[in-house]
């Protein structure tokens, strides 16, 4: 593994028991309290925020190894890369990962593939990305 972003972290699971917890205290203190209710409402919170990380992780995780780099859920041989330097991004250039536009809080980074066409990766923190691509990619 030469450069790897991960999508998500899986901290946000501590919100649905720590709101059930919140709710149970509350209710405890102004009447009886239902803990079969409390913990029904914290596993199903806890099962929302396991799809929504997992989902993240998926869609949001950047990787590069010797033979491939990975922008989401869509991979690129390393050997498809031509270039990378001196490389514009072209309006309507295609966005690896299957989104409209790179990620929230990401930067474009335009590849340019043998085929001539350039399409978007993308990184939170570009300038590793790029140090790693030298590495493998001799464009």
């Amino acid at each position: 593994m030469l450069y790897r972003e991960p999508g998500g972290s899986w901290w946000p699971l501590l919100w649905g028991p720590a709101f059930a917890v919140a709710g149970y205290l509350v209710e405890l203190l102004t009447g009886p309290a239902s803990v079969a209710l409390w913990t029904i409402a914290g596993l199903g919170l806890t099962l929302g925020a396991v799809l929504w990380v997992y989902g993240r992780a998926k869609t949001g995780t950047v990787a590069l190894t010797a033979e491939e780099a990975q922008f989401g859920r869509e991979k690129v041989p390393v050997a498809m890369i031509d270039g990378f330097r001196d490389v514009g991004a072209p309006a309507g250039a295609r966005v690896l990962g299957g989104g409209w536009s790179v990620p929230k809080g990401t930067t474009a980074v335009p590849l340019r593939l043998l085929d001539g066409t350039v399409v978007l990766g993308w990184a939170r923190d570009p300038e590793a990305l790029l140090a790693a691509l030298r590495r493998v990619v001799r464009g």
